[in-house]
């Protein structure tokens, strides 16, 4: 029998574990973010999408892509299929034609249709709202999860990309190997407040201002309070 929405748990409820920063690194993360949420109230995806379905399928086709690039191919892809059933009955060669212009196109179309059929199976067509049970669908991963539970149900979750796992360890706000180790670390120390939109105001920093190979420190809000010893000029 398939779940009710009240029978899921919440993302939003899991408790916050871990050690938190000092007084002073606490005040330190609370301007930054009261900076950036001054600049930008109210941060959107850059993803073009209809609803929860459709920013799905936008997600898994941003692996290894960029936003614009995958933004140029759905409009087509979306007025054929902005439904599971719509994009099940396209079937993989004609999703392929439509997305062909987007990085390891083959698999994704093949990721989508496969999908979308289980959205169908398992869900009744509808966008699952807890992580395990999005990850479970093919070519979602946590990321993935993180950016539709986020965007689509307003859950104050992060999903670490390129840009949130270089600006999170650059500044630094929380140190990481890996970005599940960003992740918890940033969910941990980002004052509640701010967290529903720390994942957009992150990901903006890194791709217009933090920029992997000469960030713009003279433009950054933030540069006095950024730890980088390599600061450009």
């Amino acid at each position: 029998m398939a779940e009710t929405n009240s029978q899921r748990a919440r993302v939003s409820k899991k408790p916050r574990a871990g050690r938190r920063p000092a007084a002073a690194e606490a005040a330190r993360i609370e301007e930054i973010f009261a900076r950036l949420a001054a600049a930008n109230p109210e941060p959107k995806t850059e993803l073009g999408y209809k609803n929860p379905f459709t920013l799905l399928v936008a997600v898994v086709l941003s692996a290894q892509a960029t936003d614009a690039g995958v933004n140029k191919a759905t409009p087509a892809l979306f007025a054929h299929a902005d439904t599971p059933a719509k994009m099940a009955a396209l079937g993989e060669e004609r999703v392929r034609d439509l997305i062909k212009t987007i990085g390891l196109y083959r698999a994704k179309a093949k990721n989508i249709v496969a999908l979308s059929r289980l959205l169908i199976e398992r869900h009744g067509g509808d966008v699952p709202r807890t992580r395990e049970e999005l990850t479970a669908l093919p070519g979602v991963g946590r990321k993935t999860a993180n950016v539709v539970l986020n965007v689509a149900f307003g859950e104050p979750v992060i999903a670490v990309d390129t840009h949130i796992f270089r600006v999170s360890n650059r500044l630094p706000l929380a140190s990481g190997k890996t970005p599940e180790e960003v992740e918890a670390g940033l969910e941990r120390i980002v004052p509640q407040k701010y967290l529903l939109h720390a994942h957009h105001w992150l990901i903006l920093h890194g791709r217009y201002v933090c920029k992997a190979r000469r960030p713009e420190c003279p433009r950054c809000l933030i540069a006095d309070l950024c730890r980088f010893k390599a600061k450009t000029i």
